[in-house]
C-alpha cells in the first residue's frame, strides 16, 4: 500500500472530471485500510473514501487524502433450502454482485440492476430501484470505527433507513468505514416484482410471460440503459437528484394545480412526487448550459459534455433546485454529494 501525491483521479469519478488529490491510495483488504488510518498522513489530513465515484461531485482539487476502497470477496455464511446469507466486501462493484446473485440463482436484487457504484456505498444511500431497497435484504453491516481502529457490526434496524438515507449518511456520517455487507437473499421460490415502473411492459414487448430473476435483471438494464448515459461515454452521476416527499395536506394544493402529475403514496402522511417530472415540466430536460446540461432523456441526469467544471454542474443543480421551488413549491435535494 503507497499513498501516493498530487494525483489525478479524472478516472475515479463518474463525471470525468480532472480533479486532483493531494494525497491518494488504494486500499484491499482490511488490513491496508487500518494501516492507512495509522498513518500520518490520514491522522494530518482530511480524508475521502471513494468506491465507484459515481455518487459524488468535485468542485475543486481535494486537499486532503482520498482513499480508494477496492476491497474484493463473496462468501457464503449461511444457508437452508429457502434462503442464503452472504457477506460481501465494500469494495465490489454493485452490479457485478449483481449478476453473480443471478448465476447462482440467488434472488431479491435483481431489480436493483445497474446501480452504479460499490457495495460499501449502498447501505448508506439505501439504494434502491423499481420498488426494492437494499434494506429490504440486508442483515448487517460489518463496520471500522475510524477513531478506535475496532470492528463491529449494526444490524438492519440499527442502521435507521429511510428513503435514500441511513444513519450512515446522517447521525453517523464520517465516523465508519463499511467493510463488509450481510446479505439475505431468496434460493428458491423467488418472489419476483415487476410491477414497478416499466419491467412489466418490456418483459411483455420481449414475449416473455413467465420470468425469473435473470428475465427481470435484463428487462431493468434494458430501461435503464434506454433512459440514462454511460459515464464512459457522458460524464454523469445518474439520478443527480433525489424524489421528493411531501405531506399530504401539501400533496392537495399541489395536484389541485397539477392534476396529471405521476405520485406515489410511500406511507403515512407521504406521498413521493418524481422529481424528473417536476424538472422537465419546467423546461430543463435537454437543456444545455455550456459544457454541462440536463439530459435529454432524462431531466433527472445531469452531464459533463466534455469540459465542464464542477462548479459549473453544481450552479446548474442550484439553478434547478430554485425553479422547481418557485414553479411548483417543491423543495428537491441532491442525491449526490457535493463535495
Amino acid at each position: 500500500m503507497e499513498i501516493l501525491q498530487n494525483i489525478s483521479i479524472k478516472r475515479y469519478n463518474t463525471f470525468g472530471l480532472d480533479i486532483k488529490a493531494r494525497y491518494f491510495c488504494v486500499v484491499k483488504t482490511k488490513e491496508e485500510f487500518i494501516e492507512v488510518m495509522q498513518s500520518n498522513t490520514f491522522k494530518n489530513n482530511t480524508h475521502l473514501i471513494l468506491g465507484g465515484g459515481s455518487n459524488i461531485l468535485f468542485t475543486e482539487d481535494y486537499q486532503g487524502l482520498i482513499i480508494k476502497n477496492e476491497m474484493k470477496g463473496i462468501e457464503v455464511v449461511k444457508e437452508n433450502e429457502k434462503h442464503i446469507e452472504i457477506a460481501v466486501s465494500s469494495g465490489e462493484i454493485w452490479h457485478d454482485l449483481v449478476l453473480y446473485c443471478i448465476t447462482n440463482n440467488w434472488g431479491g436484487i435483481e431489480n436493483m440492476s445497474l446501480i452504479p457504484g460499490t457495495v460499501g456505498a449502498a447501505p448508506i444511500q439505501n439504494i434502491g430501484a423499481y420498488g426494492k431497497e437494499i434494506k429490504d435484504y440486508l442483515v448487517k453491516v460489518e463496520v471500522i470505527d475510524k477513531a478506535s481502529l475496532k470492528t463491529s457490526y449494526f444490524d438492519n434496524q440499527n442502521c435507521v433507513f429511510d428513503y435514500r438515507n441511513s444513519i450512515f449518511k446522517s447521525k453517523l456520517k464520517g465516523k465508519y468505514f463499511i467493510s463488509k455487507v450481510f446479505l439475505k437473499l431468496d434460493k428458491s421460490p423467488h418472489k419476483i416484482n415487476v410491477k414497478y415502473g416499466d419491467i412489466l411492459s418490456t418483459l411483455t414487448q420481449n414475449n416473455i410471460s413467465k420470468p425469473n430473476i435473470k428475465d427481470v435483471s435484463d428487462a431493468v438494464i434494458e430501461i435503464r440503459q434506454s433512459k440514462l448515459p454511460d459515464p464512459s461515454k457522458l460524464g454523469n452521476a445518474g439520478s443527480f437528484f433525489k424524489n421528493p416527499i411531501i405531506s399530504q395536506k401539501a400533496f392537495d394544493e399541489f395536484i389541485i394545480k397539477h392534476p396529471s402529475a405521476p405520485h406515489y403514496i410511500v406511507g403515512k402522511d407521504a406521498i413521493k412526487i418524481p422529481a424528473g417530472w417536476l424538472i422537465e415540466q419546467i423546461g430543463w430536460k435537454g437543456k444545455v448550459i455550456g459544457q454541462t446540461g440536463s439530459h435529454k432523456k432524462q431531466a433527472l441526469v445531469l452531464v459533463n459534455y466534455g469540459q465542464a467544471k464542477g462548479e459549473e454542474i453544481k450552479q446548474l443543480a442550484l439553478d434547478i433546485i430554485d425553479s422547481v421551488k418557485k414553479h411548483f413549491n417543491i423543495e428537491i435535494e441532491p442525491e449526490v454529494n457535493i463535495i
